[in-house]
């Protein structure tokens, strides 16, 4: 057993069987949908449905991760005698990170014996995700809690997010974009390219016309900011289109040949922001 353990939550969009096989936990936020709340979506079965109804008008609402959910699921390690690395999705999307502070501040009362790292990992979706799994892999190498904080610190701004979106109706519906350039930008065939910036936050830096072009375009920024690192294994995720999530994982394999692209969903609680045909890869790059 390891001294310590690391805890994440929901939007890393990892899967269940992920989370076993790299012995992690995890908090989930939540999805109103339908009418019901329901657990962040992680099973492809129950995504294909959620993105069909996203596809045919549906809305669906988000709620972050409460201080009473962190501490059902950090008390018990603590408990059991380990320290705990909690590593968040971005603050600048959400109040989970601060729900984690407070969690951990109250904990600290009751276990003052134990340790209790957080870090607001200012990632999203799987690129919150591969930052878990670097984390796991440094740890297994047999960094201490704090050496594993220091690191995820001075690495979280080297996680790239590049994004693109396939459907401009739904960041219509959204509020993040205008009706007209919703209707300009799909008589022409633009697809925006978005990326994760510094703070955090999500911010548009580029249009292509075609999907392919947005692809290419993609591929091209690992070869940029990554050339610099070991991207070994790279994160692809897509919004219900996973042929299209292939497509780019074999142009990254042909132009680049890591040895491990992991595909994923998109998750619920991101999904019902960006919609369905979003396509994202992450690496470690020299910035943002």
């Amino acid at each position: 057993m390891y001294s310590y353990k690391i805890i994440t939550d929901s939007c890393c969009d990892l899967t269940n069987q992920q989370y076993r096989e790299l012995d992690v936990a995890y908090v989930s936020l939540s999805i109103l949908y339908k009418g019901a709340t329901h657990s962040n979506f992680s099973d492809e079965n129950k995504l294909r449905e959620f993105y069909n109804s996203l596809r045919s008008g549906e809305t669906a609402t988000t709620s972050a991760a409460n201080p009473e959910n962190w501490a059902s699921v950090i008390e018990p390690v603590l408990a059991a005698g380990q320290d705990v690395l909690v590593l968040t999705f971005s603050s600048a999307l959400s109040t989970t990170y601060q729900s984690a502070v407070i969690a951990a501040e109250d904990l600290r009362e009751k276990y003052p014996q134990r340790k209790i790292h957080v870090v607001d990992t200012l990632c999203a979706a799987h690129g919150q995700g591969l930052l878990v799994w670097y984390a796991r892999q440094k740890q297994k190498e047999g960094m201490s809690l704090e050496e594993l904080t220091t690191w995820c610190e001075e690495n979280k701004l080297h996680i790239c997010h590049w994004v693109t979106v396939d459907d401009l109706s739904h960041l219509k519906r959204g509020g993040r974009v205008s009706a007209t350039t919703a209707f300009v930008g799909t008589m022409l065939n633009i697809k925006p390219i978005i990326c994760m910036d510094d703070e955090g936050k999500l911010t548009s830096v580029s249009k292509v016309r075609g999907r392919k072009a947005a692809m290419e375009y993609l591929v091209n920024k690992l070869g940029e900011s990554g050339k610099n690192y070991n991207n070994d294994t790279v994160f692809i995720s897509h919004g219900d289109c996973p042929e299209d999530a292939q497509q780019l994982a074999d142009m990254v394999q042909q132009k680049y040949g890591p040895k491990n692209i992991v595909i994923g969903y998109v998750g619920g609680v991101i999904g019902s922001h960006t919609g369905p045909g979003v396509l994202v890869i992450y690496f470690m790059g020299d910035h943002r």
